[in-house]
């Protein structure tokens, strides 16, 4: 049976790394800088507007977030209206670490390729994540992606 919610982009990993460390890692600018941020105007906090610029130059966007409960879930929403909703859960001495990101606008086509992209980019984002906090040193697999977005435009 065919369904008519919008799709939804959604990745996930186990990181060996405690809930709380992650939640510090997803919501300080000094952590988001060093494996997916160019910059963050300040730490995600519950209600208040942050502007994060990615990596991508030219790409940038407010973030308010929604919901932090630390150790257990981060929600904001982009200023374009689309919403990410980060699950942390403890499972096999680390955490399962779960991004979904939904609202997407746009013609049905549009909304599939903004999901497809969403996935790609959120998988990047973790693995980018999983690198630095389980080896203690940033990658580049972030920085190496926002530059092949960058050659291709």
């Amino acid at each position: 049976m065919a369904t008519t919610e919008s799709p939804r982009a959604r990745a996930s990993i186990i990181i060996r790394i405690a809930p709380k460390d992650i939640t510090k890692a997803l919501i300080e600018p000094d952590r988001l800088t060093q494996f997916w941020l160019a910059s963050s105007s300040a730490p995600l906090a519950a209600g208040a507007k942050v502007h994060w610029k990615f990596m991508v130059p030219g790409a940038e966007v407010d973030t308010t977030a929604t919901r932090l409960i630390p150790g257990r879930k981060i929600d904001w929403q982009w200023s374009d209206g689309t919403d990410v909703d980060i699950d942390l859960e403890e499972v096999d001495g680390g955490t399962a670490v779960t991004i979904v990101s939904s609202g997407f606008r746009g013609s049905r086509d549009e909304v599939v390729e903004h999901a497809l992209t969403a996935t790609e980019g959120f998988a990047f984002v973790l693995a980018a994540l999983k690198d630095m906090l389980e080896s203690g040193k940033a990658s580049n697999i972030v920085r190496d992606k926002a530059r092949l977005i960058e050659l291709r435009r």
